[in-house]
């Protein structure tokens, strides 16, 4: 997968999750973790095992606090595939 693409299985993830904000106007720095609430961050996570197999562990959910950060955590795992 290309960046372009995780970010935007990211926006459909957090669509998905939480349907009432406006992701559309998410920037890349912005922070995700700010605009989620703690279960819909797990469901994030967890919907990332469930579609492309990818652990997160607990130490790492540091990692995902913006969405720059999430595609530069997840570009090695996805690009392999």
């Amino acid at each position: 997968m290309t960046r372009k693409e995780i970010f935007d299985a990211l926006i459909e993830i957090v669509t998905e999750i939480n349907p009432d904000e406006d992701w559309s106007t998410l920037t890349a720095d912005e922070s995700l973790r700010g605009k989620l609430e703690s279960m819909d961050f797990l469901d994030v996570v967890m919907e990332i095992r469930k579609r492309y197999g990818i652990e997160v562990p607990e130490a790492d959910y540091g990692k995902l606090g913006t969405m720059n950060s999430c595609v530069d955590y997840l570009f090695p795992k996805l690009s392999v595939k």
